[in-house]
């Protein structure tokens, strides 16, 4: 069996969106590549308590706020490594490059420092999705009034829009999704489709319900793919088809699913601990939850009926 370094790596976000990375020195494997903060979890670590001390270490910061995130695993030629990724987003201190390594703020979908360590990819598209998922209620609440309300949201926060209207006709179906996209796209909107809608190539991607993806032998096409997942089995398909998000629940009882096992906090950071993809809490939440659910090593929370605020 090979061995596996764990490391713990810090994703530094400024509330402009923003985030650092750093240039690996000369002396290091990699030296020249850029990679996010961080280093090797000691004996008798665990991985939070070493972020906070090779942040001391490397950039003069102390950490206040850091929540997990997701966990990677990465073969490179003189290791083997499992990447614990945090996002802190409070700290003490102006990060200073104290190990002769350069440091950059980077925008998300937006950087423009290179060579990139080739464990990153994924985590940087990660980081492009928004922290808030919209599943549509179009047919319970009348279609031109959802689109109204998608229509004044989208100007205050970027969303990931799921079209999830089930047994509806397909015209209809186009018709909403044709709204959410000129609603959306425009202000960075990513629109996926529920897979019991159809196939819709003109959407940004594919949500999967835990059926299709468990029955799915290799990722759809789709330039997001996402999935619901509700135990560990469907998210290590998810994980195996490399979908970009999985959304784990129901964390409560919903009028959608009355009677449904509920997973509580505690079943859901258990559920998304060391999940490799971006995770989603769903079920009975909203905008109110989201430090709760990142604390819980959510990416975001996804929302339904309370999607839209009054």
């Amino acid at each position: 069996m090979t061995a596996i370094t764990e490391v713990a790596a810090a994703v530094i976000e400024r509330p402009d969106g923003t985030f650092l990375l750093a240039c690996r020195p000369e002396g290091k494997p990699y030296p020249g590549y850029w990679e996010f903060p961080g280093g090797k979890v000691e004996p008798g670590e665990d991985p939070r308590e070493a972020l906070v001390r090779e942040l001391k270490e490397e950039l003069g910061i102390g950490v206040r706020e850091a929540t997990p995130w997701i966990t990677r695993v990465y073969a490179y030629t003189h290791a083997t490594v499992r990447l614990h990724f945090f996002r802190v987003t409070a700290w003490d201190g102006d990060p200073q490059p104290l190990e002769d390594q350069a440091i950059a703020w980077q925008h998300p979908g937006a950087t423009d420092v290179s060579p990139m360590l080739p464990a990153n990819t994924p985590v940087l598209a990660a980081l492009e999705l928004p922290a808030v998922m919209v599943v549509s209620n179009a047919a319970e609440t009348g279609f031109d009034a959802w689109s109204l309300k998608l229509s004044a949201r989208v100007i205050h926060e970027r969303l990931l829009i799921q079209i999830r209207e089930k047994g509806l006709e397909p015209q209809r179906v186009q018709f909403l999704l044709s709204r959410a996209l000129t609603r959306g796209t425009p202000f960075g909107a990513i629109v996926v489709v529920n897979s019991d809608c159809g196939a819709w190539p003109q959407a940004d991607g594919v949500h999967l319900t835990a059926r299709a993806l468990m029955a799915a032998g290799a990722r759809p096409a789709g330039r997001i793919v996402g999935a619901s997942c509700h135990d560990a089995h469907e998210i290590a398909q998810a994980a195996k088809l490399g979908l970009d998000y999985v959304v784990a629940g129901p964390l409560r009882d919903t009028p959608s699913h009355p009677g449904a096992a509920t997973l509580g906090w505690d079943g859901f950071r258990a559920l998304v601990r060391d999940c490799p993809l971006p995770a989603y809490a769903i079920g009975g939440l909203t905008r109110a939850d989201l430090a709760e659910a990142k604390r819980h090593g959510a990416h975001g929370v996804a929302l339904r009926s309370s999607a839209f605020p009054g």
